[in-house]
């Protein structure tokens, strides 16, 4: 680095102007250092390493999956691959994570969910209703769910849902993840009746609402997602559905304490 203190040294008068230009070179140079080290450290990468999920790299940098993903254009879906270089953004740790966003009182999607429900190639009258549910433990992510409906349930498809809210406990509380069943239009696994299935998305909250209520921030999430669902497929209020008002074989899911009524009423239909 320079020394800038060099240019004091017994200079004679006809060089003042260019000490004084050296002078400002200096701190210019300073300056633009330190812009420098503050541009790398306001974006860094991360490469993939074999057995990293988007969630678990999203958790570790304490950001949502969904700003990871819609930051890196993965919106079809959340598989990466060992070597892939991810962007993150520096200091998020201290941040609230980016999905969902507020505005006047309403939750906004992410981009990334957006896109995702905008592209999936729904077919017109394909669905009927949407679904909620929840988990039945209070804390998940789609990784052990994807496990338990795969390796344990026997589902070929594995995760049975369209989509899975968190709680904070596995996942960034609010936090939305896209299942494949949506992305590529399969039926459903979520309910009791094959048919019902080809016909109803489901939308399963982390947590056991039996014990407690789901968070403010699953509310204003599953708010927001069955909106935007019920604008793209086509549906109304009147198709929007809990568990055990839909399923062919008695259920309490998703639990004594999910405020059914109240999130019934808060819904907007879609304008046309």
């Amino acid at each position: 680095m320079l020394n800038c203190a060099l240019v004091n040294r017994r200079l004679r008068p006809t060089h003042v102007v260019r000490s004084a230009l050296l002078h400002a070179a200096c701190w210019l140079l300073l300056w633009a250092v330190v812009a420098s080290a503050n541009a790398l450290a306001s974006e860094t990468t991360y490469t993939v390493k074999r057995g990293d999920t988007i969630y678990s790299i999203a958790r570790r940098y304490g950001i949502s999956s969904a700003e990871l993903a819609d930051r890196n254009g993965l919106s079809r879906n959340y598989h990466v691959y060992p070597g892939k270089k991810l962007i993150l953004r520096a200091g998020s740790k201290a941040q609230a994570p980016a999905s969902p966003t507020h505005t006047a009182g309403r939750t906004s999607l992410p981009r990334s969910i957006q896109r995702a429900i905008a592209q999936a190639p729904v077919r017109p009258g394909r669905w009927q209703y949407i679904v909620v549910h929840h988990s039945g433990v209070d804390a998940g992510s789609v990784k052990a769910m994807d496990h338990y409906h795969r390796d344990v349930r026997h589902m070929e498809n594995g995760l049975a849902y369209d989509f899975v809210i968190g709680n904070g406990s596995g996942m960034g509380d609010g936090e939305i993840a896209v299942g494949q069943r949506w992305t590529q239009q399969l039926d459903g696994g979520h309910l009791a009746s094959e048919a019902q299935n080809k016909i109803a998305i489901g939308i399963c909250l982390v947590g056991n609402f039996e014990e407690h209520p789901p968070t403010e921030r699953e509310l204003q999430s599953l708010r927001a997602l069955v909106e935007r669902l019920m604008a793209r497929c086509g549906l109304t209020t009147r198709a929007v559905k809990t568990h055990k008002q839909i399923n062919i074989v008695r259920t309490r899911c998703p639990g004594s304490r999910f405020p059914v009524q109240s999130f019934l009423d808060s819904l907007r239909p879609p304008s046309h």
